[in-house]
């Protein structure tokens, strides 16, 4: 079954998106070449890693609805990323939620407008009320 092997992140201010990923996640950035390209390592083991590119366009309308694949990172404790993504410039893009039997999610928006999603863990996640 073919699975996700590589994301791309697209920012209007690469260096300010490199800022905010670093700052919530601790991902690594290497310029890749003399193009306006990013390679980012998310870490070790299982998961994909990506790059960041530069937009060729605007950025999305706040209110526009998604376009293409959420990418969702798991986290180890939700509330603190969204803290971390607060801090680091990022807004809230749906409150979180419980997914039953699975954990907590939430999506964010980043520096550039991008949508994301946030997964903590928790097999006792209650359904909705």
């Amino acid at each position: 079954m073919p699975r996700p092997v590589h994301f791309e992140i697209h920012a209007g201010d690469p260096e300010r998106a490199v800022a905010f990923y670093t700052a919530v996640f601790g991902w690594k950035f290497e310029r890749w070449g003399d193009v306006p390209y990013w390679m980012i390592t998310t870490g070790e083991g299982a998961g994909i890693d990506g790059g960041l590119i530069p937009r060729q366009g605007p950025a999305p309308e706040a209110s526009a609805p998604i376009h293409g694949f959420v990418n969702t990172i798991d986290v180890a404790d939700l509330d603190e990323a969204l803290g971390e993504v607060n801090r680091a410039g990022g807004t809230l893009a749906l409150p979180k939620n419980p997914v039953p039997g699975v954990g907590w999610l939430a999506y964010c928006k980043d520096t550039e407008g991008n949508v994301f999603g946030m997964l903590e863990a928790d097999e006792n996640a209650p359904a909705p009320e």
